[in-house]
């Protein structure tokens, strides 16, 4: 009986395995979203950083890669490294990032977890959580 177990096992969990084989990798930072986080954080300086964005306005959100997001609001850009992967979340088209936060307000918060929504069929694609945010001020 513990054979057959193991057989059954091993034909459910094979195909699962195969299928990732195929699968690429998200890389920490790319080089072109090394190139557009240059371009955009030029001529600016970094503060200190902060736990919580309270006017967080999904208009004002820019995906550098499946690691890194820009908050902009005015003449601050907030930096986002993202503890754990975003991917595919903006590498490819279809692809939503829903949030949920844990402190009660409106804002996104350092401790918030990000899910990565494939929007044709409602599956979930990825998980991240958000770390604190650095702002970058023009002088």
């Amino acid at each position: 009986m513990l054979h057959r177990n193991a057989m059954i096992a091993a034909l459910v969990v094979t195909p699962l395995l195969a299928s990732c084989a195929g699968q690429e990798i998200a890389p920490h930072q790319t080089v072109k979203g090394e190139a557009l986080l240059a371009k955009r954080l030029a001529g600016t300086t970094a503060g200190p950083a902060v736990n919580c964005l309270s006017r967080y306005r999904s208009a004002d959100m820019e995906v550098v890669d499946s690691d890194t997001i820009l908050f902009h609001d005015g003449r601050t850009t907030y930096r986002q490294d993202t503890n754990g992967s975003c991917y595919p979340y903006g590498r490819q088209s279809g692809y939503a990032l829903v949030t949920r936060n844990f402190g009660g307000g409106g804002g996104l918060c350092d401790g918030d977890i990000a899910q990565v929504i494939d929007t044709t069929g409602g599956i979930y694609a990825g998980t991240c959580s958000f770390n604190a945010f650095v702002p970058y001020r023009r002088p």
